[in-house]
């Protein structure tokens, strides 16, 4: 009598060693093959139902645990455990540094690779692994509403800081960067068509998102906006043709939260890997358009593969401890970015720094209100 073959499982590649792809590409297909359909289909999106989640999040829950998805407990496989930043982690007792504007005011990739660090450490520490806060959209009007959200405007700048998170939060987890491409106009952007030229798209608006990709981020979020008439979540030419063949980027796609799909034949063919934070296209309809063949099994298959590699590349086995989150050592790089961040480009007949003064007027509508 044979005995029956052990069932391969998701563990983790010691710390500190070097990982060649052929490792990687080897242990992903080992889990490849484990996987039921019905498991492969549900690594593709979240594992939070519509409606439940939908009432937490509207109650203000956002921040109150990881949303997760892929979580496959028969294979041990850990999955992607998503909290947001950029002011670091959004979680409870997370350290709050300073916005991303401020930071690229210092201009100091090194600071913001240890900021990031700190984030990616505090991350595992609250059992997250995926990092939603590597915000790199470019500022074309400073009346955007999520301007504090990303680093300037010009794409170098953009490239190099988002490298640094990167770098820096992917010394223990896994990080993501978005809103992968022309999210700049806050209140149209379930709307927005965005028309712009090859040129103008690939010398301004993606080079940074490339940058991040050389880095080697483990994820790229799609926007909510259209670019050039298709929505960026099932936009073959943004998602595989761009992404994924030109700059050969090897890490996976989701979407950005609830709004960010509209169909789930053209996401699933255009290459978007994983529907966040709920259960929703892909969940009703994906099994049936792999069963009739709309959507072939290989596409299943890749990006699958792409979601495991991104975990044993980067989820290494490690003891975190959840009393360092917003610890002494972690505030005090906060304030160091704090003081960095403060750029003085002027002082005229040395006004700064004030002396003499009795009262400062604060004015605006938000002058006393609590923040």
């Amino acid at each position: 009598m044979t005995k029956p073959k052990k069932q391969p499982a998701f563990t983790s590649f010691d710390p500190g060693i070097e990982v060649s792809n052929e490792q990687l590409e080897s242990r992903a297909n080992e889990l490849l093959a484990a996987l039921t359909l019905d498991e492969k289909l549900g690594m593709m999106d979240a594992d939070t139902p519509f409606w439940s989640g939908m009432v937490e999040m509207l109650g203000g829950g956002y921040a109150d645990h990881t949303w997760n998805a892929g979580v496959v407990s028969r294979l041990n496989i850990p999955g992607i455990r998503f909290a947001d930043g950029p002011r670091g982690l959004v979680m409870e007792g997370g350290t709050t540094f300073p916005v991303s504007m401020a930071r690229g005011a210092t201009w100091d990739p090194d600071l913001e690779e240890r900021i990031g660090e700190i984030i990616g450490y505090e991350l595992r520490s609250k059992g997250g692994t995926l990092f939603g806060g590597v915000c790199i959209n470019l500022l074309r009007h400073p009346a955007w509403g999520r301007a504090q959200e990303t680093y300037g405007e010009d794409p170098y700048l953009l490239g190099e800081m988002g490298a640094a998170l990167t770098r820096g939060v992917q010394k223990h987890a896994m990080a993501c960067a978005k809103h992968y491409a022309l999210n700049s106009i806050e209140n149209a952007r379930f709307k927005v068509d965005v028309t712009i030229s090859q040129r103008a798209l690939h010398e301004i608006y993606l080079p940074h998102f490339k940058r991040a990709v050389e880095e080697g981020v483990a994820a790229i979020m799609s926007a909510y906006n259209s670019v050039n008439g298709e929505w960026c979540g099932q936009n073959k030419t943004l998602l595989t043709d761009i992404l994924k063949e030109q700059w050969g980027f090897d890490g996976f796609v989701l979407t950005d939260f609830i709004f960010g799909m509209r169909d789930a034949k053209k996401a699933a063919l255009a290459g978007q890997d994983l529907e966040m934070p709920f259960q929703m296209h892909y969940h009703q309809n994906l099994k049936q358009l792999v069963e009739s063949g709309q959507v072939p099994l290989e596409q299943i298959d890749q990006a699958v593969s792409r979601l495991l590699r991104q975990q044993f590349r980067l989820l290494r086995s490690a003891t975190y401890d959840p009393d360092k989150v917003g610890c002494e050592r972690h505030r005090a790089v906060a304030r160091e970015a704090s003081q960095k961040s403060i750029v003085l480009l002027q002082n005229k007949g040395g006004l700064l720094p004030l002396q003499g003064f009795q009262k400062i007027a604060v004015i605006g509508k938000l002058a006393d209100k609590p923040n």
